[in-house]
């Protein structure tokens, strides 16, 4: 019985092939586009809608299977990694994304100054700069 197929069982979603596929897609390739996993998951399936993803993305994501990120500017992009209070850089320019984890370690890692009865249990942080590579491409038109 495989890990992912086990996650849907423990809170109790029926166990697809689209679903699998899904998962294993956003496990192999963090950071994708919802577009690029559908295309991705297709190619292991022979055949899943488009609207079939995005509702397999979308309930993984309410269960917490996977995590939905959305920068600003930017689509939206999901990761298998969960639970670890970790982060994410973005470059401006390419808009390659990393993870990072939280230099506080505690969830969440940011304290407001006001929680108005929240009760808080994330922190989404996204640290925005230009990656190396878009660095050595800008200093290269520089010089």
């Amino acid at each position: 019985m495989s890990d992912l197929a086990n996650q849907l069982r423990k809170r109790k979603i029926p166990v697809t092939a689209q679903r699998l596929a899904v998962m294993r897609t956003v496990e192999k390739n963090p950071h994708s586009t919802a577009d690029a996993i559908i295309d991705l998951a297709r190619g292991e399936l022979g055949a899943i809608s488009r609207q079939a993803g995005y509702n397999v993305l979308g309930m993984l994501s309410e269960n917490g299977l996977i995590r939905r990120i959305q920068p600003a500017g930017s689509a939206t992009r999901y990761e298998s990694r969960v639970g670890d209070n970790h982060h994410h850089l973005v470059c401006r320019k390419c808009r390659c994304m990393v993870d990072v984890d939280c230099a506080v370690g505690d969830t969440p890692c940011l304290t407001p100054s006001n929680d108005t009865g929240f009760i808080i249990d994330e922190a989404e942080v996204i640290y925005w700069g230009l990656c190396p590579e878009c660095q050595k491409i800008k200093a290269e038109k520089i010089s």
